[in-house]
């Protein structure tokens, strides 16, 4: 098994330790008949030295992606491999590593939380240049965030956009202590920018049935949709069709994501 092998499992594996899968939930894996989790998502033709790829080309980790359905079916496979401890062996090779520096065709934008915990690469079994990655606390829009989230669907052309919320997050948790402590979180820095950019996702859920936390990140990836979809460049290609926006949410304890 090659290094980097090793290293994904080792990061996969320690990432799920202890965990246990729960039943019942709506989970992504549900949808994988679009591409059979026993797929090799992600493997390609053997690595080969450096120096063999030509200038200019990228190998693909997988088969060509066109639209955001079938965007949404690899990361539901590569989602699977994660929960299942079954991660292929994906293009992250000298070849693979060389070839994608010469230019990206991402298939998927995704939009995740800060935490350590919740590595996006990883949690959908993708490889080196599979994915845009933003990550921002509590996924807390920005001018850079917004941008940032736009240029992958705008000038990289991922077919896919998707907002991942998780459980237990810390920046909402955070905020709900703030808002009910009726203060400030710092006397300096950014992060009171953070508690009032989550606050309307609290207050939404307030006095509503069920765990406050819980129902407050699902509030805000809904939140954080809407607002995107507010995007003089996002909001186009998604009526056209030329992007899927998806909201998301993933389990810390069983290592599933699960559609919202």
């Amino acid at each position: 098994m090659s290094t980097t092998s090793s290293r994904r499992r080792f990061l996969s594996t320690a990432l799920r330790t202890g965990l246990v899968v729960g039943a019942g939930s709506a989970v992504l894996a549900a949808c994988s008949e679009a591409t059979p989790a026993s797929t090799p998502v992600g493997a390609g033709s053997p690595v080969a030295p450096a120096n063999s790829v030509p200038a200019g080309s990228i190998p693909p980790s997988a088969d060509p992606v066109l639209t955001g359905e079938q965007a949404l079916a690899r990361l539901v496979a590569g989602n699977a491999r994660f929960v299942a401890d079954r991660d292929e062996r994906l293009d992250e090779g000298v070849a693979r590593r060389v070839a994608v520096s010469k230019g990206q065709h991402p298939f998927a934008t995704v939009l995740g939380c800060v935490d350590s915990r919740v590595p996006i690469e990883l949690v959908f079994d993708q490889g080196l240049g599979d994915l845009v990655v933003v990550r921002s606390a509590g996924e807390a829009l920005d001018h850079s965030v917004v941008g940032s989230l736009e240029f992958g669907v705008a000038e990289l052309h991922t077919p896919l956009l998707v907002v991942l919320g998780h459980q237990r997050c810390g920046a909402l948790d955070a905020t709900i202590k703030a808002i009910d402590a009726h203060q400030r979180t710092s006397e300096a820095g950014q992060i009171d920018y953070l508690v009032e950019t989550l606050t309307p996702a609290v207050r939404q859920v307030a006095g509503k049935p069920g765990d406050r936390l819980t129902n407050a990140i699902h509030a805000n990836v809904d939140l954080v949709l809407a607002e995107l979809r507010k995007s003089p460049v996002i909001a186009p290609l998604e009526k056209s069709g030329k992007v899927k926006l998806v909201g998301a949410y993933y389990e810390l304890d069983t290592g599933q994501v699960v559609l919202t």
